[in-house]
């Protein structure tokens, strides 16, 4: 029997809740998953009559395609949607935590999130994690994981993710160039069948520090760490200027952009597909998608949250777990 997926509710305060309705409305049963939230949370909201409450997940495989499946997970306060709650904090981080041990029990196929905020979680719960990249990879019991964003047009991956951009330099390493690159071409070649992973990676510095008069990183740290994985059998290009990798013409000549910062590589992809991308989290045990967006608290409640990008993450986990080897 095929299993569902698991798709947390994020802050119950944002529109993750929203937007799973319109995701089942528009999905029906040709992606069977259910949403890990507050029964009290979900009547809270407009269009509360069209949810079935189940008690195991492999309940949703049967339901009408016109109701959500809601998998009930008691959170102490209910939404004001007026914006952070930290009460809800900890029942927001426990959600994941509880669809991860769904993985590990074989009880779902894989997991998506809806977004939360991590401002809110570290005043609620003290969250010492960036985010949920990492906080992720801590549940599967390991030091670190990959971000990849990917629309149909562009896929990037940042070296370093949630970093203050004046940290970057220091963060960058090459061992974590080396370990972003090996990690990005397994997934490349294990989930999208890529037999021969074609990565770009981009400087650092303003058009590749241009022979090392806008920065030395590019010379003493990104050409050497690309010239040894080449000679590891590495198909890659750069270090490339970044304002000129992402045009359409440039896009042909790689299946991956490699960038060295978080805004380097979501600008690019949010210009392209702003309201499509997927965030996909590589090196885990499991298969963890997510939309590219945060809480947008601001929309909350008003039925005007673009869903495309949870329908989206959604597909990509249905298909990745479906056709992975």
């Amino acid at each position: 029997m095929s299993l569902p997926i698991a798709l947390t509710c994020g802050d119950p305060n944002g529109i993750g809740i929203d937007i799973s309705f319109e995701a089942k409305k528009i999905l029906k049963n040709r992606i069977p998953f259910f949403l890990i939230a507050d029964i009290g949370h979900i009547k809270s909201r407009k269009n509360s009559q069209n949810f079935k409450e189940i008690q195991h997940p492999k309940e949703c495989l049967n339901i009408n395609e016109n109701f959500l499946p809601v998998l009930h997970h008691k959170f102490p306060e209910i939404p004001t949607l007026e914006g952070a709650q930290p009460g809800n904090a900890l029942a927001t981080t426990e959600v994941i935590k509880r669809a991860v041990k769904m993985y590990n029990n074989k009880e779902v196929k894989a997991i998506c999130t809806n977004p939360i905020n991590k401002e809110v979680l570290k005043k609620g719960c003290q969250f010492k994690h960036p985010g949920h990249t990492e906080y992720l990879a801590n549940l599967a019991g390991l030091d670190s994981s990959v971000m990849m964003l990917l629309c149909e047009e562009l896929r990037v991956v940042p070296v370093t993710i949630h970093v203050a951009l004046k940290d970057v330099t220091k963060s960058l390493t090459e061992e974590l160039i080396s370990n972003t690159v090996n990690v990005t071409h397994d997934a490349l070649k294990r989930y999208f069948g890529i037999k021969k992973p074609r990565i770009a990676i981009a400087g650092l510095n303003p058009h590749a520090g241009e022979n090392g008069t806008f920065g030395k990183e590019e010379i003493k740290l990104i050409t050497p760490t690309i010239e040894k994985l080449r000679r590891q059998g590495f198909d890659i290009i750069g270090p490339l200027s970044a304002d000129t990798m992402f045009h359409e013409e440039a896009r042909k000549n790689y299946d991956v952009a490699v960038c060295m910062y978080h805004d380097q590589a979501l600008i690019p992809i949010k210009t392209i597909d702003f309201y499509g991308g997927v965030n996909l989290t590589l090196g885990l045990p499991f298969i963890r998608t997510s939309p590219d967006h945060g809480t947008a608290f601001e929309l909350a409640g008003t039925q005007k949250a673009n869903p495309k990008s949870l329908i989206n993450a959604l597909k990509t986990a249905h298909e990745l777990s479906t056709g992975r080897t």
